[in-house]
């Protein structure tokens, strides 16, 4: 018996086709027929296995009367091999439908629950027979545990459709699920708690009897069990933390759990919910247990407590003070990365904890072996510290860096003593000192930091009010993307004529104008006539400052992306370039001509602005001809009201004289006939009249700003999929720079703050704020700060948002 089964399992494993083995298949469907179940089951796999369609229709018969045979083995043996000819042999399989669906009522717990897996795999693509299906077995047909949970599965697999479609009365099927928390099984406890806890939408009297069930489990004596409930648990909180509160006590005990995953999600759940009274206890408990785990544990801890100093900040003294002292111990990067990032974000937050946050972070780079933490957190000092009541006291901690670190860490040391001396004047003699110590510093970068300051402070000991522009200087955000300076650097060709910054494109890099599939055969060239297409805002200046009847409007303020006109693999392949001047748009319209039998003469493109009743066409440049694989470009020229991001959408069709060409010879026929193309529509947006400028020092750039024209109001943006969605649809509509990071969402986020930046047409600069709440169950709500140089722009920025 044992060598035949290993026969069966290398013959399965070696899969060879019905071809090559006639006679192992011969051998095969011998046993099938065999009176021992043990040979029968195992020769229905191994022949599924290396089956094709034409030999699946002989032993089709023999495998319908398995799936309703007796014996567990063999029935279930079938059904396994069902589920994997439903992959290649859909067809065949789908005839098993009435065996199958007499197998759903087997007695045996693996049969049926292998039999409720095929059947829904049959019908998955029919909304309708999956509908059926379902509300036939929740009558209470199906006995075994395994099948029990496929069945609660696809219950809220037809929740969620249905809750979808209707939104309207009672959620169907939903008394079942609260039925399974009474089953005897366990898993099918758990699973149907799961199944409530993740309905769309789900309510805290939809909530109560599942978190009942799951607070049960939470003292279980089985590991998994308690596993199980706690991570659940845990992912309520993040949606519902008042549905889980009444857990707490229970949670608590789990803290002393062996298991320390158990114990990590215990923690993290109770810092989501606990109140503030609770802050103080749960810290102690805390203490004991964070040398036990692993780091990966100690970094979900250290999220959770910073979330928690967030939502009670007159907690912050004992919460700092814990993340003071886990940042002392031993950890590896990413965990005392978290912690500064935690100190950072809750420094700039609770006003009340800058202090003694910055002293703790001071103290921690006194010991600090990653170079990284040492510098951002210098850069940080060199931020805050000036601000504070007492700035000398941080002085010591910044010199020492100049003494006892690496060179980056040295020249770091230097700016912020340098940011120092900028900010504080009664400070300067004691900075100039410092600063001169450190121009016999062995690292070059050290000392030209160095003298770089001491010349740009005035290092003559005076103490005298820092000009403006020093402080500029050392704390302005850089008003061009580090891509476009590092680019302009190495294109710099040194002669007497300085390097100027204000040559810097704003802009962030345009992509090529046109970049077709690099697969594709055609030709897929849409730029400028040689030498080359232009690709940057500076090139595109030059190409319309060459053209007359552009030259008197003026300074170009921004070039778009390519739009396509044409779908990919057409004859005649456009795009679009919108150019934005102050009074003036002008499109560039991309051509080329992907059939070499014909020459394009004349080519223009009439443009309908009856949609855009702001815009009067002022000039069109035709292109003379469109030779096969040559691309060329025409111009259309609007005028619009100075100042104004007026927007409207234009029809556009391609007009052409076409002429044959004999692709052997290349000669042209003289006669040629007028024809047109239709091409797509191109909308002008609000988003086109904003530049994307980032700032290295958002809330330095927001404060700089002032208040002198900021406008506040709140939105609501209805249904959305989720909180990224709405991020995501804001960001497009205005068309400017995300910063630091903001626009990605966490995931699960009840609320979320995204930073934009930007530069508004008549170059003003604009910085917004969005505060991001969820209204509801889809329901988004929005909070729109905006600051700018000029009111009207402020104003703007809101009409934008509330007709978008």
């Amino acid at each position: 018996m044992g060598l035949r089964r290993m026969v069966y399992v290398i013959i399965k494993e070696l899969s060879p086709s019905a071809d090559e083995v006639i006679i192992v298949t011969s051998s095969l469907m011998k046993d099938m027929t065999s009176k021992t179940d043990m040979y029968r089951a195992n020769a229905i796999r191994v022949l599924c296995r290396i089956t094709d369609g034409t030999l699946l229709t002989q032993i089709e018969r023999y495998l319908k009367q398995a799936i309703v045979d007796k014996n567990p083995v063999v029935a279930s043996a079938a059904l396994v091999s069902g589920i994997h000819l439903l992959q290649t042999n859909p067809e065949i399989v789908k005839r098993w439908s009435n065996e199958v669906q007499e197998a759903v009522q087997s007695r045996a717990a693996l049969v049926q629950f292998h039999a409720l897996a095929l059947l829904h795999q049959i019908r998955q693509n029919d909304r309708l027979a999956v509908n059926k299906l379902v509300s036939s077995l929740t009558r209470g047909s199906v006995r075994s545990p395994l099948a029990q949970c496929l069945l609660i599965r696809y219950t809220s697999q037809v929740i969620r459709e249905s809750t979808n479609d209707t939104q309207t009365g009672d959620r169907p099927f939903y008394d079942f699920l609260e039925g399974c928390l009474r089953h005897k099984a366990e898993m099918v406890i758990f699973e149907a708690a799961r199944a409530i806890t993740e309905l769309n939408g789900v309510t805290s009297r939809e909530l109560t009897p599942a978190i009942t069930v799951l607070q049960l489990f939470l003292s279980s004596s089985k590991p998994v069990l308690r596993f199980a409930a706690v991570r659940t648990l845990n992912k309520v909180a993040m949606s519902h933390p008042t549905a889980v509160t009444n857990c707490n006590i229970d949670m608590e005990s789990l803290i002393s759990d062996q298991n320390r995953s158990i114990a990590t999600l215990a923690i993290t759940t109770l810092l989501k919910t606990g109140n503030e009274s609770s802050v103080d206890r749960l810290m102690k408990q805390i203490t004991n247990f964070m040398s036990d785990i692993a780091d990966e544990f100690k970094i979900v801890v250290v999220d959770a407590i910073r979330s928690l100093c967030l939502k009670f900040p007159l907690k912050h003294r004992s919460l700092m003070n814990f993340l003071s002292n886990i940042l002392r111990e031993e950890g590896g990067f990413e965990y005392k990365k978290a912690i500064v990032d935690s100190i950072v974000i809750l420094i700039r937050d609770i006003p009340e904890a800058k202090e003694s946050g910055l002293l703790h972070l001071c103290e921690f780079i006194e010991d600090c072996e990653f170079t990284y933490l040492s510098t951002q957190i210098l850069h940080f000092l060199g931020i805050e510290g000036p601000k504070t009541s007492d700035p000398s006291k941080y002085i010591r901690y910044i010199y020492n860096r100049v003494h006892l670190e690496n060179a980056t860490v040295r020249a770091g040391a230097v700016s912020t003593l340098a940011k120092f001396g900028a900010m504080v004047d009664g400070l300067k003699p004691r900075i100039f000192v410092l600063l001169r110590r450190c121009l016999f510093d062995n690292d070059d970068e050290v000392r030209d930091r160095a003298t770089l300051y001491l010349n740009t402070l005035g290092g003559d000991g005076a103490v005298v009010e820092t000009d403006e522009g020093v402080k500029e200087f050392l704390f302005g955000s850089l008003d061009v993307p580090l891509v476009n300076l590092e680019n302009s650097l190495k294109n710099y060709d040194p002669s007497e004529k300085a390097f100027d910054i204000n040559s810097v494109p704003k802009d962030v890099k345009i992509q090529p104008l046109a970049e077709k599939k690099a697969t594709s055969k055609k030709p897929t060239g849409l730029g400028a006539p040689p030498p080359g297409p232009p690709s940057t805002v500076d090139a595109y200046e030059k190409l319309l400052s060459s053209i007359p009847e552009f030259a008197s409007f003026g300074k170009l303020f921004k070039s778009s992306a390519p739009v396509e006109l044409t779908e990919a693999e057409t004859e005649y392949a456009v795009n679009v370039v919108k150019h934005i001047f102050d009074g003036h748009v002008v499109f560039q319209y991309n051509c080329s001509n992907t059939i070499p039998e014909q020459l394009l003469e004349n080519v223009t493109v009439i443009v309908d602005a009856s949609e855009a009743e702001e815009f009067a066409e002022v000039y069109s440049k035709p292109l003379r001809q469109l030779p096969y694989d040559s691309p060329g470009q025409t111009f259309v020229a609007f005028e619009k009201p100075e100042g104004v991001s007026a927007v409207g959408k234009f029809s556009n069709m391609l007009r052409f004289i076409v002429k044959e060409v004999d692709p052997s010879t290349g000669e042209v026929e003289d006669d040629g006939v007028e024809d047109e193309y239709q091409l797509e529509d191109l909308e002008l947006v609000a988003a086109d009249y904003m530049l994307k400028v980032g700032v290295s020092n958002f809330r330095n750039a927001w404060e700089s700003m002032g208040v002198d024209f900021e406008h506040v109001d709140e939105y609501g943006l209805g249904p959305r999929d989720s909180l990224a969605e709405a991020v995501n649809a804001v960001i497009n509509l205005l068309g400017m720079q995300p910063c630091e990071g903001t626009e990605v969402v966490p995931p699960n986020s009840r609320s979320h703050t995204c930073l934009l930046s930007g530069v508004y047409i008549g170059n003003v600069k604009v910085l917004v704020r969005l505060q991001f709440g969820l209204d509801g169950p889809k329901d988004v709500a929005m909070k729109l700060a905006v600051r700018s140089e000029d009111e009207t722009v402020s104003d703007a920025i809101h009409e934008i948002v509330a007709s978008g």
